[in-house]
Protein backbone atom coordinates (compact mmCIF):
# COMPACT_ATOMS: atom_id res chain seq x y z
CA UNK A 1 0.00 0.00 0.00
CA UNK A 2 1.29 3.47 -0.88
CA UNK A 3 2.02 5.92 1.89
CA UNK A 4 -0.01 9.15 2.20
CA UNK A 5 1.58 12.11 0.44
CA UNK A 6 1.12 15.85 0.89
CA UNK A 7 2.58 18.58 -1.29
CA UNK A 8 3.76 21.96 -0.06
CA UNK A 9 4.56 24.89 -2.38
CA UNK A 10 6.25 27.65 -0.35
CA UNK A 11 6.76 30.98 -2.12
CA UNK A 12 9.75 33.01 -0.92
CA UNK A 13 10.28 36.73 -1.52
CA UNK A 14 13.64 36.38 -3.26
CA UNK A 15 14.11 35.64 -6.94
CA UNK A 16 17.38 37.37 -7.84
CA UNK A 17 20.03 35.95 -5.55
CA UNK A 18 20.39 32.26 -6.37
CA UNK A 19 22.72 31.64 -3.45
CA UNK A 20 20.07 32.86 -1.01
CA UNK A 21 17.34 30.75 -2.61
CA UNK A 22 19.50 27.63 -2.69
CA UNK A 23 20.42 28.12 0.97
CA UNK A 24 16.71 28.24 1.81
CA UNK A 25 15.98 25.15 -0.26
CA UNK A 26 18.95 23.29 1.21
CA UNK A 27 17.62 24.02 4.71
CA UNK A 28 14.41 22.22 3.74
CA UNK A 29 16.12 18.83 3.25
CA UNK A 30 14.35 16.43 5.62
CA UNK A 31 14.39 12.64 5.49
CA UNK A 32 11.44 11.37 3.47
CA UNK A 33 10.78 14.67 1.69
CA UNK A 34 11.36 14.91 -2.07
CA UNK A 35 12.29 18.15 -3.83
CA UNK A 36 10.27 18.26 -7.05
CA UNK A 37 10.99 21.76 -8.31
CA UNK A 38 12.25 25.24 -7.51
CA UNK A 39 12.45 28.30 -9.73
CA UNK A 40 13.47 31.96 -9.48
CA UNK A 41 11.75 34.93 -11.12
CA UNK A 42 13.85 38.12 -10.96
CA UNK A 43 11.07 40.50 -12.08
CA UNK A 44 8.58 39.17 -9.54
CA UNK A 45 11.56 38.80 -7.14
CA UNK A 46 10.08 35.54 -5.98
CA UNK A 47 10.96 31.87 -5.86
CA UNK A 48 8.59 28.91 -5.76
CA UNK A 49 9.56 25.56 -4.26
CA UNK A 50 7.61 22.29 -4.58
CA UNK A 51 8.15 19.49 -2.07
CA UNK A 52 6.22 16.29 -1.38
CA UNK A 53 6.33 13.58 1.25
CA UNK A 54 4.73 12.26 4.44
CA UNK A 55 2.81 14.98 6.31
CA UNK A 56 4.98 15.36 9.42
CA UNK A 57 8.18 15.52 7.38
CA UNK A 58 6.72 18.03 4.91
CA UNK A 59 5.54 20.29 7.76
CA UNK A 60 9.03 20.19 9.26
CA UNK A 61 10.64 20.93 5.89
CA UNK A 62 8.40 23.95 5.29
CA UNK A 63 9.04 25.35 8.77
CA UNK A 64 12.82 25.01 8.34
CA UNK A 65 12.66 26.77 4.98
CA UNK A 66 10.65 29.64 6.42
CA UNK A 67 13.10 29.98 9.29
CA UNK A 68 16.05 30.18 6.90
CA UNK A 69 14.18 32.71 4.76
CA UNK A 70 13.65 34.88 7.84
CA UNK A 71 17.42 34.85 8.38
CA UNK A 72 18.34 35.74 4.80
CA UNK A 73 15.57 37.98 3.41
CA UNK A 74 14.99 41.55 4.58
CA UNK A 75 11.65 42.84 3.33
CA UNK A 76 12.54 46.42 4.23
CA UNK A 77 14.90 46.44 1.24
CA UNK A 78 13.16 43.87 -1.00
CA UNK A 79 11.23 44.99 -4.08
CA UNK A 80 9.47 43.18 -6.91
CA UNK A 81 6.27 43.29 -8.91
CA UNK A 82 4.62 40.47 -6.94
CA UNK A 83 2.63 41.34 -3.78
CA UNK A 84 4.11 39.92 -0.56
CA UNK A 85 3.76 40.12 3.21
CA UNK A 86 6.58 37.83 4.25
CA UNK A 87 10.01 36.45 3.51
CA UNK A 88 8.23 33.09 3.41
CA UNK A 89 5.20 34.70 1.84
CA UNK A 90 2.77 31.81 1.36
CA UNK A 91 2.98 28.19 2.52
CA UNK A 92 0.13 26.08 1.13
CA UNK A 93 -0.42 22.39 1.85
CA UNK A 94 -2.02 20.34 -0.93
CA UNK A 95 -3.40 16.79 -0.76
CA UNK A 96 -1.71 14.42 -3.22
CA UNK A 97 -2.45 10.82 -2.19
CA UNK A 98 -4.59 9.33 0.60
CA UNK A 99 -4.80 12.75 2.26
CA UNK A 100 -7.91 14.93 2.55
CA UNK A 101 -8.11 18.69 2.32
CA UNK A 102 -9.38 18.69 5.91
CA UNK A 103 -6.21 16.92 7.02
CA UNK A 104 -4.15 19.55 5.19
CA UNK A 105 -5.88 22.18 7.31
CA UNK A 106 -4.46 20.46 10.39
CA UNK A 107 -0.98 20.39 8.83
CA UNK A 108 -1.26 24.11 8.08
CA UNK A 109 -2.22 24.81 11.69
CA UNK A 110 0.73 22.75 12.94
CA UNK A 111 3.11 24.62 10.65
CA UNK A 112 1.70 27.97 11.71
CA UNK A 113 2.20 27.22 15.40
CA UNK A 114 5.79 26.11 14.75
CA UNK A 115 6.61 29.21 12.68
CA UNK A 116 5.72 31.42 15.63
CA UNK A 117 7.16 29.29 18.45
CA UNK A 118 10.47 28.51 16.72
CA UNK A 119 11.12 31.51 14.50
CA UNK A 120 8.95 34.36 15.77
CA UNK A 121 7.09 34.63 12.45
CA UNK A 122 3.41 35.54 12.87
CA UNK A 123 0.92 33.66 10.72
CA UNK A 124 -2.32 34.28 8.84
CA UNK A 125 -4.33 31.22 7.83
CA UNK A 126 -6.00 31.33 4.40
CA UNK A 127 -8.05 29.27 1.91
CA UNK A 128 -9.42 26.10 3.52
CA UNK A 129 -7.33 26.72 6.65
CA UNK A 130 -8.76 30.21 7.21
CA UNK A 131 -9.78 30.82 10.83
CA UNK A 132 -12.01 33.71 9.73
CA UNK A 133 -14.16 34.06 6.59
CA UNK A 134 -12.58 37.40 5.68
CA UNK A 135 -9.20 35.67 5.38
CA UNK A 136 -10.15 32.88 3.00
CA UNK A 137 -8.86 34.84 -0.01
CA UNK A 138 -5.11 35.36 -0.09
CA UNK A 139 -5.48 38.78 -1.71
CA UNK A 140 -7.48 39.96 1.32
CA UNK A 141 -4.81 38.72 3.72
CA UNK A 142 -2.10 40.43 1.65
CA UNK A 143 -3.91 43.75 1.28
CA UNK A 144 -1.40 46.56 1.69
CA UNK A 145 1.55 44.18 1.36
CA UNK A 146 4.29 44.05 3.99
CA UNK A 147 4.53 47.80 4.44
CA UNK A 148 0.78 48.42 4.68
CA UNK A 149 0.12 45.41 6.90
CA UNK A 150 3.03 46.32 9.19
CA UNK A 151 1.33 49.67 9.86
CA UNK A 152 -2.22 48.31 9.93
CA UNK A 153 -1.60 45.78 12.73
CA UNK A 154 -0.57 48.63 15.00
CA UNK A 155 -3.86 50.45 14.43
CA UNK A 156 -6.46 47.79 13.67
CA UNK A 157 -7.12 44.73 15.81
CA UNK A 158 -8.93 43.15 12.85
CA UNK A 159 -5.72 43.02 10.81
CA UNK A 160 -3.61 41.28 13.43
CA UNK A 161 -2.26 37.76 12.79
CA UNK A 162 -4.07 34.54 13.70
CA UNK A 163 -0.93 33.23 15.43
CA UNK A 164 1.70 35.39 17.10
CA UNK A 165 2.20 39.09 16.83
CA UNK A 166 0.44 41.41 17.24
CA UNK A 167 3.24 43.11 15.26
CA UNK A 168 4.96 41.58 12.25
CA UNK A 169 8.52 40.31 12.30
CA UNK A 170 10.58 43.47 11.63
CA UNK A 171 12.34 42.08 8.53
CA UNK A 172 10.58 38.81 7.69
CA UNK A 173 7.00 40.08 7.97
CA UNK A 174 4.38 37.35 8.29
CA UNK A 175 3.51 34.12 6.51
CA UNK A 176 0.17 33.14 4.99
CA UNK A 177 -0.23 29.42 5.66
CA UNK A 178 -3.05 27.54 4.01
CA UNK A 179 -4.59 24.38 2.63
CA UNK A 180 -5.89 24.16 -0.93
CA UNK A 181 -6.31 22.00 -4.00
CA UNK A 182 -3.83 22.06 -6.90
CA UNK A 183 -3.18 25.54 -8.25
CA UNK A 184 -1.69 26.31 -11.65
CA UNK A 185 0.52 29.40 -11.84
CA UNK A 186 0.37 30.46 -15.49
CA UNK A 187 1.88 33.53 -17.12
CA UNK A 188 1.23 34.83 -20.62
CA UNK A 189 3.47 37.39 -22.32
CA UNK A 190 1.99 39.80 -24.87
CA UNK A 191 3.68 41.24 -27.95
CA UNK A 192 3.80 44.68 -26.33
CA UNK A 193 5.50 46.49 -23.48
CA UNK A 194 2.30 48.42 -22.71
CA UNK A 195 1.49 47.12 -19.23
CA UNK A 196 -1.78 49.07 -19.17
CA UNK A 197 -3.16 46.67 -21.77
CA UNK A 198 -2.10 43.67 -19.69
CA UNK A 199 -3.78 45.16 -16.62
CA UNK A 200 -7.00 45.81 -18.53
CA UNK A 201 -7.08 42.23 -19.84
CA UNK A 202 -6.33 40.85 -16.37
CA UNK A 203 -9.25 42.82 -14.89
CA UNK A 204 -11.62 41.23 -17.40
CA UNK A 205 -10.27 37.69 -17.01
CA UNK A 206 -10.13 37.37 -13.22
CA UNK A 207 -13.08 36.08 -11.24
CA UNK A 208 -13.27 39.15 -9.00
CA UNK A 209 -13.93 41.26 -12.10
CA UNK A 210 -16.72 39.02 -13.37
CA UNK A 211 -14.41 36.88 -15.49
CA UNK A 212 -13.53 33.20 -15.21
CA UNK A 213 -14.32 31.12 -12.15
CA UNK A 214 -11.31 30.45 -9.95
CA UNK A 215 -8.94 32.68 -11.92
CA UNK A 216 -6.79 35.35 -10.30
CA UNK A 217 -4.89 37.65 -12.64
CA UNK A 218 -2.76 40.77 -12.65
CA UNK A 219 -0.92 42.66 -15.38
CA UNK A 220 2.76 43.40 -14.81
CA UNK A 221 5.91 44.32 -16.73
CA UNK A 222 8.34 41.40 -16.75
CA UNK A 223 11.54 41.06 -18.80
CA UNK A 224 10.50 44.28 -20.57
CA UNK A 225 7.27 42.66 -21.80
CA UNK A 226 3.67 43.05 -20.69
CA UNK A 227 2.74 39.92 -18.77
CA UNK A 228 -0.56 38.58 -17.47
CA UNK A 229 0.28 36.63 -14.32
CA UNK A 230 -2.47 34.20 -13.33
CA UNK A 231 -3.38 31.60 -10.74
CA UNK A 232 -5.94 28.99 -11.79
CA UNK A 233 -7.39 27.56 -8.59
CA UNK A 234 -9.65 24.88 -10.12
CA UNK A 235 -8.38 23.62 -13.47
CA UNK A 236 -11.19 21.04 -13.70
CA UNK A 237 -13.84 23.73 -13.63
CA UNK A 238 -11.82 26.24 -15.64
CA UNK A 239 -9.23 24.44 -17.83
CA UNK A 240 -6.07 26.24 -18.87
CA UNK A 241 -7.26 26.15 -22.50
CA UNK A 242 -10.32 28.20 -21.52
CA UNK A 243 -8.15 30.74 -19.69
CA UNK A 244 -5.79 31.02 -22.64
CA UNK A 245 -8.67 31.49 -25.10
CA UNK A 246 -10.19 34.24 -22.95
CA UNK A 247 -6.88 36.12 -22.77
CA UNK A 248 -6.27 35.68 -26.49
CA UNK A 249 -9.73 36.96 -27.43
CA UNK A 250 -9.63 39.93 -25.07
CA UNK A 251 -6.08 40.79 -26.16
CA UNK A 252 -7.24 40.95 -29.79
CA UNK A 253 -9.55 43.81 -28.86
CA UNK A 254 -6.47 45.76 -27.77
CA UNK A 255 -4.56 44.91 -30.94
CA UNK A 256 -2.13 42.56 -29.18
CA UNK A 257 -1.72 38.82 -28.76
CA UNK A 258 -0.10 36.31 -26.40
CA UNK A 259 3.23 35.15 -27.80
CA UNK A 260 4.79 33.11 -25.00
CA UNK A 261 3.58 31.05 -22.08
CA UNK A 262 5.21 30.18 -18.78
CA UNK A 263 4.36 27.77 -15.98
CA UNK A 264 5.65 28.41 -12.47
CA UNK A 265 6.06 25.14 -10.64
CA UNK A 266 4.35 21.94 -11.69
CA UNK A 267 0.97 20.94 -13.11
CA UNK A 268 -1.01 17.72 -12.65
CA UNK A 269 -1.12 15.38 -15.62
CA UNK A 270 -4.88 15.91 -15.92
CA UNK A 271 -4.32 19.63 -16.57
CA UNK A 272 -1.83 19.13 -19.41
CA UNK A 273 -4.19 19.19 -22.37
CA UNK A 274 -2.22 17.52 -25.14
CA UNK A 275 -1.99 19.32 -28.51
CA UNK A 276 -3.69 22.39 -27.07
CA UNK A 277 -2.85 25.86 -28.35
CA UNK A 278 -1.69 27.06 -24.94
CA UNK A 279 0.88 24.28 -24.66
CA UNK A 280 2.34 25.14 -28.06
CA UNK A 281 3.17 28.66 -26.81
CA UNK A 282 5.86 27.29 -24.51
CA UNK A 283 9.29 27.55 -26.03
CA UNK A 284 10.20 24.44 -24.10
CA UNK A 285 7.78 22.13 -22.31
CA UNK A 286 9.41 19.05 -20.89
CA UNK A 287 6.75 16.75 -19.38
CA UNK A 288 9.42 15.04 -17.30
CA UNK A 289 10.18 18.35 -15.59
CA UNK A 290 6.77 20.06 -15.47
CA UNK A 291 4.20 17.32 -14.77
CA UNK A 292 3.74 16.44 -11.10
CA UNK A 293 3.26 12.71 -11.57
CA UNK A 294 6.47 12.45 -13.60
CA UNK A 295 8.49 14.42 -11.03
CA UNK A 296 7.28 12.13 -8.25
CA UNK A 297 9.26 9.40 -10.01
CA UNK A 298 12.41 11.52 -10.49
CA UNK A 299 12.79 14.25 -7.84
CA UNK A 300 15.62 16.77 -7.88
CA UNK A 301 18.73 16.59 -5.76
CA UNK A 302 18.77 18.98 -2.84
CA UNK A 303 21.15 21.88 -3.46
CA UNK A 304 24.33 22.09 -1.45
CA UNK A 305 24.95 25.32 0.41
CA UNK A 306 28.24 26.81 -0.79
CA UNK A 307 28.47 29.31 2.03
CA UNK A 308 27.11 29.68 5.52
CA UNK A 309 26.33 33.32 4.69
CA UNK A 310 25.19 33.66 1.08
CA UNK A 311 24.37 37.30 1.68
CA UNK A 312 21.64 39.57 0.45
CA UNK A 313 21.37 41.50 -2.76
Amino acid sequence: MSDPLVECVPNFSEGRNRAVVEAIVAAMAVDGVSLLDYSLDPDHNRSVVTIVGPPAAVVESAVRGAGKAAELIDLTSQQGVHPRIGAADVIPFVPVRDISLEQCVLFARQAGAALWSRHGIPVYFYEAAAARPDRALLEDVRRGQFEGLRDAVRREVARRPDVGGPELHPTAGASAVGARRFLIAYNLYLNTSDVAKARAIAREVRASGGGLTGVKAMGVLAHGEAQISMNITDFRQTPVSQVYAAVRDKAARFGVEPVRGELIGLIPLAAAEQESEWLRLFHEFDPEEKILERKLQSPKAWPETKSSNPGLR
